[in-house]
Formats: structure tokens, C-alpha cells, sequence
């Protein structure tokens, strides 16, 4: 049993009562920045921050109204909040993003937390009168988008859930990749009593589905448990080691057996990682903005198009949102704004962004009208939190093309490409088979028309609006 020493109790309430009085006066906000695989939180996150601090010295923001309005006063890293979570590495991260050679971040694989102090003058009369300047205290939470893919658990039991992986099972690529450790399950005594090293073979040969369903060939992305793919500090423990199962015979559970087994350290998993992680961090968001990574489900074809699609939506549905007053905000905090983005938009020519917006709000039209009807305000743009690429307008075959201008991934020198049109819809059967989507990578780099000494970008200043200008007026 846990003992807490007088200092750390005072602590602990010092610190519990400086957050009560930033949200007694609405200048506390919690952005949950959330996505799949692959989709840029981490670069995302980072340029935010780099914006953020170095916005009296000439970054690009003209819709960002507290700048455009001159009531900035300057934004600088605090010390954050909770002591427990590791801080988000942005120094390290935007030196890999604006070195000399230029490289993206390496993927998130744990929680990380960062706290802003933005100083502006209010531009509201009253607000004004009460204090010439104020301070908004931003914290940003970067986390693995495959721990969310865990939070629809919560409300299945072990046998549901399993029940729903074998449905998903049943047609390709899973039921392809998943062969072998279905067969591996087929010959597993599951009445007999539970041993380590069973349970732990058969948990590696589920994993290694997961991971080949995850596979950037593959590029699925409704994979449960989402620990399982990312364990960060969990690698090894036995709450990772169970894996689903076939419903039982007319026998039932054997007590002591491994389906009894199975079952427990499912629950253990949903009660200790599922449910700590949403008390302690979901509960607690303000404004949340969902990246989705649409060029590549588009290359991947209607099998992973649509499995995102089926991950997002489950996702979503775990949300708390409506809208936040003063006591809901002190008790039960609820997620008031809601931005959906099409990340990479410096990929595909500038005339293609329409498009891409437009595909995105289709996408996401069942959850964000749900959203919607509970009273949050929901807005969908494609943006580039790191623009690496320039439009050039050619002639080609007697047409007027858009093309792209950059470092293709994996190479050291600029090409000039047609990056192809994105739909404005679900693709049909058709258009898939003709394999019309192979939209490509690239390198970070400075595009030659950038303007200004700060990193170019794509729509940023109207997400950081969106999210904060409420807050900074």
C-alpha cells in the first residue's frame, strides 16, 4: 500500500489548485492531438509549438487573429503540469525538422505532454479593465493514434470482442494474414489449465498479426489491442499476453483453464491500461483535432480505405463532447471544438485541396454530425503543419497540369511530378481497379518560395484559430 509523505500531499494540492484557478477563469486548455498511423501528431505538435514561440518574430500566421491584431505578447515553455508524463521532446524534434539535412521525427511510441504560456492583451472591454494582459496556459498531449483504437474495448466483453476480430477475419487481408496464428489457436488445449509460456506463444503469433496488418504495404488500421503494436514500458508484461478466442463448447469455461485465463487478463487490460488512460486523459481534454493521413488509405486501396474509416469512427464514439461551462469544465470536461484535418496537403497540387476537404468531410460525416447534434463546433480542413514542396503550373499534351516540385522520399534531389487528383467522394469499384491512386512521399525540406525566415506551412494559422482564438480574445 501506497504511504504519501506530508510534502508530497501539499505538492499535490498546491498543484491541483493552481489548474482549479486557471479554469475557474477559462485560461487553461487541454488539446488532445489525435490520429492513425503515420498521420504527422508529432510534426504537427512540434511546428504548433515552433510557431507559437517565434510568433513576434515574423512567422507566417495572417489568420491567426490575436497576431494579425498585434495582442501577442510573447508564448514561452512552462513547466508542465503533471510530473509523472514524459515531456514532448520539441527541441529535438524541430532540430531534426529545420537542420541541415533535414529529417522527419521518428514516430510517437508514448505519451508525452507540453505545457505554453501565450501572454496577449484581451480585446473585450470588460476584460480589458480587469487586466490589460492576460495569460492562456496551453497543454499539448502527443500520443500513439493506435492506444485510441483501444478505448471501444471498454464497452465489449472478452467474448465480444473476440467474436468481432473473427468476423474481421474472415475476409482479406486479414483472413490471410491472420492463417497462422489461427492455426496456431486451432491446436491450443483450451480447457486444460493456463501456462506462461502458452499464453505467451500464442500472444506473439497474434501480435505479429497485428504488426503485419499494420505492415505500410498493408496499412490497416482498426488493430486491437493497440498496446500490442506499441507496448511502450508494457513490452513483456503479462496483460499483453492473451489473444482472442473462438466461443467456448456447450461445456462452458473451465475454472483455472486458459480461456478462464484469456478472459481475466482481458479484463485486467481494459481495467488497469484502457480505463486508466481515459480517466486520466481523455476525461480531461478541452479541444481535440483528428489527423487522418487520406493519401495514403487512397494508395493502399478500398480495403484500408475503409478500415480507417471503421477506426475512426470507433474511436469517436469514446469521446465526451458538448459544450464546456464553467462547473462541466471543473467536474466533467468536455471536448467544445472538434477539427478534423487531411494532413500532407503539400503532397498533391494546390488545386487538389478542395477536394481533399471535401472527401475528408464525407468521410467523417456520420461522427461529426453526431458530434454536431451535442453542441460542438466541428471543422474539417487539409493542411501541411510543414509545407516541403511548391505547385508549378505546366503545359503537358496540350493541357494545363498542376504539378509538385520536391525531395520524393528516399531520394536526394528535387523532381518535378504530377501527383494525380484526389476525388471528391468514396472512390467506386472502378475507379480503384484502375489503380489510379500513387500519391508520394517527401523528403522535409525549405520550398524556394517560401517566404519569411519560418518554417512554410499550409493552413496552420487557421487550425491554431480555430482551436485557441476564443481563448485569446
Amino acid at each position: 500500500m501506497k504511504t504519501w509523505s506530508p510534502d508530497f500531499l501539499l505538492q499535490e494540492f498546491g498543484k491541483r489548485m493552481d489548474e482549479w484557478v486557471h479554469l475557474t477563469m477559462d485560461r487553461t486548455v487541454r488539446l488532445a492531438v489525435t490520429g492513425l498511423n503515420q498521420s504527422g501528431k508529432t510534426v504537427f505538435t512540434t511546428t504548433l509549438i515552433h510557431q507559437l514561440l517565434h510568433a513576434l518574430q515574423g512567422s507566417n500566421l495572417p489568420s491567426f487573429l490575436v497576431t494579425l491584431e498585434n495582442r501577442l505578447q510573447g508564448a514561452k515553455v512552462m513547466l508542465q503540469p503533471d510530473m509523472d508524463v514524459p515531456t514532448f521532446q520539441y527541441d529535438r524534434y524541430i532540430r531534426a525538422l529545420l537542420g541541415t539535412k533535414p529529417t522527419w521525427p521518428v514516430p510517437t511510441d508514448a505519451l508525452s505532454e507540453i505545457r505554453l504560456a501565450i501572454r496577449f492583451k484581451p480585446s473585450g472591454l470588460l476584460s480589458k479593465r480587469i487586466s490589460p494582459t492576460t495569460t492562456l496556459y496551453l497543454d499539448i498531449i502527443d500520443y500513439p493514434g493506435e492506444w485510441l483504437l483501444d478505448l471501444p474495448m471498454l464497452s465489449l466483453s472478452f467474448e465480444a470482442w473476440s467474436a468481432q476480430t473473427f468476423q474481421l477475419c474472415e475476409e482479406e487481408p486479414r483472413l490471410s494474414l491472420s492463417a497462422s496464428w489461427r492455426h496456431d489457436l486451432a491446436n491450443l488445449p483450451l480447457s486444460r489449465p493456463a501456462q506462461d509460456e502458452t499464453l505467451r506463444r500464442i500472444s506473439e503469433a497474434y501480435t505479429e498479426f497485428l504488426l503485419a496488418c499494420k505492415h505500410p504495404t498493408i496499412g490497416l488500421s482498426f488493430l486491437q489491442p493497440g498496446r500490442f503494436t506499441i507496448p511502450g514500458d508494457l513490452k513483456g508484461a503479462p496483460l499483453l499476453t492473451f489473444c482472442p478466442l473462438p466461443p467456448p463448447d456447450a461445456d462452458g469455461v473451465v475454472v483455472g483453464s486458459l480461456r478462464e485465463e484469456m478472459g481475466k487478463r482481458y479484463e485486467s487490460y481494459k481495467k488497469f491500461i484502457i480505463e486508466t488512460f481515459f480517466k486520466r486523459h481523455f476525461s480531461r481534454f478541452d479541444r481535440q483535432i483528428v489527423l487522418l493521413d487520406l493519401l495514403n488509405a487512397l494508395n493502399r486501396g478500398p480495403g484500408a480505405f475503409s478500415d480507417m474509416q471503421t477506426a475512426l469512427e470507433a474511436i469517436l464514439e469514446n469521446f465526451r463532447y458538448g459544450p464546456s461551462n464553467l462547473l462541466s469544465r471543473l467536474f466533467y470536461p468536455r471536448i467544445d471544438k472538434l477539427l478534423f484535418a487531411a494532413t500532407k496537403a503539400d503532397f498533391v497540387a494546390a488545386n487538389q485541396h478542395h477536394n481533399m476537404e471535401r472527401l475528408l468531410r464525407r468521410l467523417v460525416a456520420r461522427p461529426a454530425n453526431d458530434a454536431s447534434f451535442l453542441g460542438v463546433e466541428i471543422q474539417t480542413q487539409a493542411l501541411s503543419s510543414l509545407r516541403c514542396t511548391r505547385t508549378v503550373v505546366r503545359d503537358h499534351e496540350g493541357r494545363r497540369l498542376s504539378f509538385v516540385q520536391g525531395i520524393p522520399k528516399g531520394r536526394k534531389s528535387e523532381s518535378l511530378l504530377f501527383p494525380g487528383e484526389i476525388p471528391e467522394t468514396v472512390p467506386d469499384a472502378h475507379e480503384w481497379d484502375a489503380n489510379r491512386f500513387n500519391f508520394m512521399d517527401f523528403e522535409p525540406r525549405r520550398p524556394s518560395d517560401a517566404e519569411g525566415p519560418f518554417p512554410p506551412h499550409i493552413r496552420l494559422d487557421q487550425a491554431l484559430e480555430f482551436l485557441l482564438g476564443d481563448k485569446l480574445r
